[in-house]
């Protein structure tokens, strides 16, 4: 019997009654049905605020990002399971890869972002405090924390975990609990995902909810406080946008919309250069992997109009061998559509545009590998040429979602341009060029249109990720069309769901709201030398005020013959004299050195390892003669939860260091990052 997807909320399971019926997109036999009971979105958002929400918090920055690293690795030991469920969307292994692999993978990407950029606890600090008055008693910062409310995360059909995973994971490294709604016609395959996730026991209660089905009232019953995320059409978006509580209440609304993406051809790269070849592969492979349903996709590829025969016939030719059918089936390259429907509307739209394009191939019926496949959601991979780019709005406005592209001539750059802009803004453009000085031109015009740019070369080739597939570090978004959000980028994604606040007070009050030292706040100054600490008995402002040193012509002379560094203003004294110094100066780094050399304890201890350095600045020339003097203080702490090979645990400690000359003026200023060792385990 078919299964009944279900949907998690409150905690639960729910759905018995069989709804819409969800068919194979290979074969058109049933897979699952939606169920048909209706869920309680106040149950829900209650769930989330009063469950979810506070076992988040319960968490910080560090151990939610140990639990996306433990739930990607839950994914990857299941990934078999979710391949088999995959195949009913059309997809072929490697379409599965970059939902299913590319899934986890995002998941482990947040899980090293948390880990390495986030604090301990659940305040950032967007530093650096900023004085407000002339005596550094009144300071202003900003800081970012949890918004307090609700995620809802609306997802296309096209990437059914993928599209989960991608906004759950910066929104659970935020503390928000995410209430997901995938498109019902894949929503099996985000089914079967959350069932894994929700069995490993990796998430607290109540930070992932699934809907199947409808939003029905959900959006309804949002404040403020709570975020709304959403993949799909532009028109979609559009209409979502102006819901009128989410306006009403100033409810922040996300948007990643499918777009008119291109990809460019420059003038240089003629038909026996490898960049020609390099964009033939690059329009073939977006027109039909995931069968050309990425919202990444090309769909306007614009190339010189002398060569505009040469392009046609390449791609013609590579799309004639493109073997389509039963991903099952040994050779099959593209599988089917993700649904019926989304057969009869792709046949819809190129039908639209054929009305000012002609056909260079496909649009016919194709006739696919495999038994039982006459029955599946199956287009051919079609390509089309529009003579008359500049005068035809169709090709401008119109997306084929599936293994769609139309061929447009340019005749100068500056037309090309002007074809690139006239997509109303999209999420990615490739430039494919030999020249860096086209480059140079043409990206920051483009810039203004796109939300990403991909630079393609023959150096490039070998490493790129291609065109259509975002990078959980790099933003995923757009202009116009493209909806006008953003999405991953790192940490960026991760502010998304955060509250900023500017605060105003005395350093010492800062200090204390942030959790890092704020210069001009109350040290702490003990006999006992800060680096003599274990991590948990270091305490934020702790301070050490070294002995002094007065810099002599023979330390010049000796850090010059160690670092091999004679540049002129620490060696020629008459060059010296006429630069704006005025005398021979210390070397930048000798001031670093001799610092350390001051603050240090170099008896073994706590402090482990020192792996860099922030922030450096030289505030000051240091000349012969001036005397140097440090300060050390502990400014911010990071528990990783993480031990060493003998399971000795250690956390990550930041120095905010001061080094001054005789008359109390500051000459270097820097962050020292260091290895901690905790107590040793009774």
């Amino acid at each position: 019997m078919t299964t009944c997807l279900q949907s998690y909320i409150g905690g639960r399971w729910l759905g018995q009654q069989r709804g819409t019926t969800l068919r194979s997109a290979i074969n058109g036999r049933e897979v699952a049905t939606a169920h048909a009971e209706t869920i309680d979105f106040g149950e829900a958002l209650h769930h989330a605020r009063t469950v979810g929400l506070p076992n988040l918090l319960k968490l910080d920055f560090q151990q939610r990002a140990s639990a996306l690293r433990a739930l990607a690795k839950v994914l990857n030991e299941h990934k078999e399971l979710l391949y088999a469920v995959s195949a009913h969307t059309g997809a072929t292994r490697a379409d599965g890869w970059i939902d299913i692999e590319g899934g986890s993978g995002t998941l482990s990407a947040y899980a090293g972002f948390g880990a390495n950029e986030l604090p301990s606890g659940n305040l950032v600090h967007e530093g650096p405090a900023m004085p407000l008055g002339k005596t550094n008693r009144f300071a202003g910062s900003h800081i970012l924390v949890p918004r307090g409310g609700v995620a809802v995360h609306i997802n296309a059909f096209n990437f059914p975990i993928w599209g989960l995973l991608e906004k759950f994971a910066p929104s659970f490294l935020a503390g928000m609990p995410c209430i997901a709604k995938p498109a019902t016609a894949t929503s099996y395959l985000t089914e079967a995902a959350v069932r894994l996730i929700v069995q490993s026991g990796i998430l607290p209660e109540g930070a992932l909810q699934l809907v199947i089905g409808g939003t029905g009232d959900l959006l309804d019953r949002l404040t403020g406080q709570d975020v709304v995320t959403f993949t799909g059409s532009a028109d979609t978006a559009a209409k979502l946008r102006v819901h009128p509580n989410l306006v009403r209440n100033s409810v922040p609304f996300n948007a990643e919309a499918d777009s008119l993406n291109c990809a460019i051809l420059a003038p240089e790269c003629g038909p026996d250069t490898p960049e020609f070849e390099l964009f033939i592969k690059e329009v073939a492979r977006e027109m039909t992997v995931k069968a050309g349903q990425k919202c990444t996709a090309i769909r306007r590829a614009i190339v010189p109009r002398g060569q505009l025969d040469a392009v046609a016939a390449t791609l013609r030719a590579r799309l004639a061998k493109v073997v389509v059918g039963d991903p099952a089936v040994d050779g099959v390259r593209m599988g089917a559509l993700a649904s019926h429907a989304q057969l009869a509307d792709v046949a819809e739209r190129v039908a639209l545009l054929r009305q000012g394009a002609e056909l260079v191939c496909g649009g016919e019926a194709v006739v696919p590998v495999g038994e039982g496949t006459e029955h599946g959601a199956f287009f051919a991979p079609t390509l089309l040429l529009c003579q008359r780019p500049m005068d035809t709005d169709a090709v401008h406005n119109i997306e084929a979602f599936g293994p769609v592209s139309t061929l447009m001539p340019y005749d100068d750059l500056d037309e090309a341009m002007a074809l690139a802009a006239r997509g109303k803004g999209s999420l990615v453009a490739t430039l494919v060029t030999r020249d860096a000085q086209v480059a140079a031109r043409l990206i920051p015009q483009m810039a203004a249109w796109h939300g990403r740019l991909h630079i393609l070369d023959a150096e490039a080739a070998a490493e790129s990720t291609g065109h259509g597939s975002p990078l959980p570090m790099l933003q995923h978004g757009g202009p116009g069309r493209a909806g006008g959000g953003e999405e991953l980028g790192g940490l960026r994604a991760v502010k998304h769901y955060l509250q900023r606040a500017a605060v105003q007070g005395s350093p010492t009050m800062l200090a204390a709201v942030t959790g890092e030292h704020v210069r001009g706040a109350r040290l702490i100054e003990t006999e006992v030398h800060p680096f003599r600490r274990h991590f948990e008995d270091l305490q934020i402002g702790e301070s050490l005020l070294t002995h002094r040193r007065t810099v002599g012509e023979a330390d010049l002379i000796n850090f010059g013959g160690i670092s091999g560094d004679y540049f002129y203003m620490h060696f020629d004294a008459e060059a010296a004299q006429a630069s704006p110094f005025g005398q021979r100066i210390a070397h930048g780094y000798f001031v670093l050195s001799a610092a350390a050399g001051l603050f240090v304890s170099p008896a073994p201890g706590p402090v482990l390892a020192n792996y860099g350095l922030d922030t450096l600045r030289f505030v000051k020339p240091v000349f012969i003669g001036d005397t140097l003097q440090a300060r050390l203080t502990c400014k911010r702490k990071i528990d990783r939860h993480k031990k060493d090979a003998n399971g000795q645990g250690q956390g990550v400690v930041a120095w905010d260091v001061e080094v001054s000359n005789q008359r109390g003026e500051l000459v270097a200023s820097y962050d020292i990052l260091t290895l901690v060792a905790k107590l040793p385990a009774a």
